[in-house]
């Protein structure tokens, strides 16, 4: 997230106001052929994941705003229901959100979901993705994390970028990249 300060100075009225303005930018400053950041977070069970341990392997690392709300649900469950085919392509597949690893747990317990989920609370991941930004929602604005799914190579370069995910139809838009 960008965050630009700046102080303009406005001439109203024959008078010359000093206005603090700031401006959030939502930017994803990684884009295709970069090397995807190093990174380190605890999943739903306290095991520590790391992007080295997809070395020599393709990651599906989906980023998403909230367990158990509608949009969230249906793409991890279209990415479970296609798990198999995903490993079968060579694909491995990581979601991360700020949740917290409990409720990353009664999330999986509940779908059944066969890939981690990492507890990002500190947005730490999120942040180093760029995925973390201004959002609206019914006239609502409002920061927090956007949709957004990179696929990482096996020597750890972004390959794709998914910035508007078909949440129930994922998997079919990601293997038509492939």
């Amino acid at each position: 997230m960008l965050i630009i300060t700046a102080l303009l100075l406005v001439y109203a009225k024959g008078i010359f106001l000093f206005l603090n303005v700031t401006k959030l930018d939502f930017m994803i400053t990684l884009k295709v052929g970069d090397k995807a950041p190093d990174f380190s977070a605890n999943d739903e069970n306290g095991n520590t994941k790391s992007l080295s341990d997809y070395s020599g392997k393709k990651l599906v690392l989906y980023f998403y705003p909230k367990d158990m709300t509608p949009g969230c649900t249906a793409e991890s469950c279209n990415l479970s229901e296609n798990y198999e085919a995903l490993l079968k392509s060579g694909f491995e597949v990581l979601g991360v959100s700020p949740d917290s690893e409990v409720r990353h747990q009664k999330f999986i317990a509940k779908y059944s979901f066969p890939f981690s989920l990492l507890a990002d609370e500190e947005k730490e991941v999120i942040q180093a993705f760029g995925v973390w930004g201004p959002k609206k929602f019914m006239g609502r604005e409002y920061d927090g994390v956007h949709r957004i799914t990179f696929v990482i190579d096996e020597k750890g370069i972004i390959e794709q970028i998914y910035t508007k995910v078909k949440t129930k139809d994922h998997y079919n838009q990601i293997m038509d990249s492939y």
